[in-house]
């Protein structure tokens, strides 16, 4: 026993040297301001423990590092600080007396129960920023030991307001897609194809072995490229098995892959009674649309232009930038899309104070009132059920124009519109 507690007390000896030798504020990319970092920052003065996931390569490591420069930095990803971690974790929480930056910590999720005593000991809010990249494991990690005692956010690619803040950053529609939001492809000004090929390797080769302990990747890669062809329509489990040979139930299973990485979501349908005939089945979309672009075999902007998935990419792109946007904003739920068996749709419908905001998205350049068309018929539908109304077409041109109908709003535009401003504090509280 005496052996045991001599190599321990060595093990911890080395840890803290090895602390200080690699984890000192080493370069990390030269990041524009996130919007999430002010809610980040003014939670760590309220809790003690502040908890950050999203799709890895979100940017969430260096959100970290630099909303809390003062915070050792440690990666559990790192297999000698994991063996420390899962080994002896009161010695490795105990070296970090002030509290620390732990990233990747879904790899350790033993070390939340200790932790969990920490902070019970010393809750000075602010002191543990944990990081991870599946939110399922994650939430469920938290939600057994640390409940009542971290805030959780999430981190998505970047929103376009937010890559509107690089020097450099697409300048038509078509790059946007392109491109997508990982943000080290902006920071470094890669070229999107080769770092999203590499980017799928990653994440089919360990992530979803890590999530599903899955032995044959090839149908899995097969599964997400037909979802990836099919962003923008409804969810059929039932067909997308079909395609991919699988049963039903290893759809499900496989999609929530998918949607535990923050690969890909699902919009839930309307369905406020205002008719029998409203369609119920979800929609499937992508978080990032360079993604879906390069699952799709699209190498090149120009490409997009007469692509056959043009309008699913663009409506995509819409419902993806204003989940962002909320969820970055702290605000929870409130988004649906309308399509009933009379061919009535809408995109989606945005939840707002003191009603719902249509949106439709058009990729066509050339405004047009007809772009109206297909949203009015609902509007209709939804103030003689009671709501409150107003319409926003976002399409692929670049002039506003305001109607009775409502408004044209160009595509580069569309942060100005995504959540009325007088609404969003409200919102963030429910």
């Amino acid at each position: 026993m005496r052996s045991r507690t001599k190599h321990a007390t060595i093990g911890y000896a080395n840890s803290k040297r090895y602390f200080e030798l690699a984890y000192p504020i080493v370069a990390i990319l030269k990041m524009i301001r996130r919007d999430l970092e002010a809610d980040l920052v003014q939670a760590a003065k309220e809790i003690p423990a502040i908890t950050i996931t999203g799709p890895r390569q979100s940017g969430k490591t260096t959100l970290c590092r630099t909303a809390f420069p003062n915070h050792t930095y440690v990666t559990l990803e790192d297999p000698d600080q994991r063996s420390l971690a899962q080994s002896d974790a009161r010695s490795f929480l105990a070296h970090l007396s002030k509290g620390a930056i732990l990233d990747e910590v879904q790899r350790t999720p033993e070390l939340l129960s200790y932790l969990q005593g920490r902070i019970d000991e010393n809750p000075a809010p602010g002191r543990w920023i944990l990081c991870g990249s599946h939110s399922f494991s994650l939430r469920q990690s938290i939600g057994q030991t640390l409940a009542g005692r971290t805030y959780l956010h999430e981190l998505l690619p970047l929103s376009w307001n937010e890559i509107s803040r690089f020097p450099k950053r697409p300048n038509h529609l078509e790059a946007a897609l392109f491109t997508g939001g990982y943000p080290r492809i902006h920071d470094q000004n890669l070229e999107p194809s080769r770092w999203l090929r590499s980017y799928v390797a990653t994440y089919l080769e360990r992530d979803v072995r890590l999530i599903s302990n899955l032995t044959d990747l090839q149908p899995f890669q097969r599964f997400v490229e037909l979802c990836a062809g099919r962003t923008g329509q409804l969810l059929n489990l039932s067909s997308l098995a079909n395609d991919c040979g699988i049963s039903q139930p290893t759809a499900k299973a496989w999609f929530s892959v998918l949607e535990a990485s923050y690969i890909a979501f699902h919009l839930p349908a309307f369905d406020r009674k205002l008719s029998k005939r409203i369609v119920r089945m979800p929609k499937l979309y992508f978080y990032d649309t360079g993604l879906v672009c390069w699952l799709l075999g699209i190498r090149d902007p120009a490409q997009i232009r007469t692509h056959p998935l043009r309008g699913a990419l663009f409506e995509t792109w819409v419902v993806t930038e204003i989940v962002k946007r909320r969820i970055h904003a702290g605000i929870r739920g409130g988004l649906w899309f309308y399509r009933d068996r009379n061919g009535r749709e809408v995109d989606l419908l945005v939840e707002g104070i003191p009603g719902i905001r249509l949106i439709e998205a058009k990729s066509a350049a050339t405004p047009s009132l007809h772009m109206f068309d297909s949203v009015a018929s609902v509007r209709q539908a939804l103030e003689a059920g009671g709501y409150t109304t107003d319409t926003c077409i976002l399409y692929g041109g670049d002039e506003h124009r305001a109607h009775s109908r409502g408004r044209l709003v160009p595509w580069q535009d569309l942060h100005e519109f995504v959540v009325p401003q007088d609404a969003a504090t409200e919102l963030r509280s429910r």
